[in-house]
């Protein structure tokens, strides 16, 4: 639950943020720069995950149950989705047509998680009015 409602808040704010920063406001030349290129967000989202795999692959058991790892997947996850176009075209597409593919993947996303978050008490509970005795 906490990966999803990370990767929903975090998509929608990254959307936001990103129409608010075309929109003239933010940062001159719009958005973050390193030495004079532009520097997507996706590349956040993928030192996030990388973040988590090293605690799923060298953490201890207290540190991979700890609340930080599914909101950092779930942050991670978005950052990368909300660029999906841009790193299937290879060339930035984000506010072009084909950056819908992004917005797309996201709405599928948010609502196969939720649907999965909302039957989390729902299917156990089917399973066992089906199996039991009546």
């Amino acid at each position: 639950m906490a990966s999803w409602a990370a990767f929903t808040l975090t998509f929608a704010g990254v959307r936001a943020l990103t129409h608010w920063i075309r929109r003239g406001h933010g940062p001159a030349g719009g958005g973050l720069s390193l030495h004079g290129r532009h520097f997507h967000h996706y590349n956040l989202g993928i030192a996030a995950l990388a973040g988590v795999g090293a605690v799923a692959v060298r953490g201890s058991e207290k540190q991979r149950r700890h609340p930080t790892v599914p909101v950092s997947y779930g942050v991670g996850t978005a950052l990368i989705v909300d660029e999906l176009a841009l790193l299937l075209d290879l060339e930035d597409v984000y506010w072009a047509k084909e950056g819908r593919t992004s917005v797309d993947a996201a709405v599928i996303i948010i609502g196969l998680g939720g649907l999965m978050t909302a039957g989390f008490e729902f299917w156990p509970a089917a399973q066992r009015a089906l199996t039991e005795p009546t």
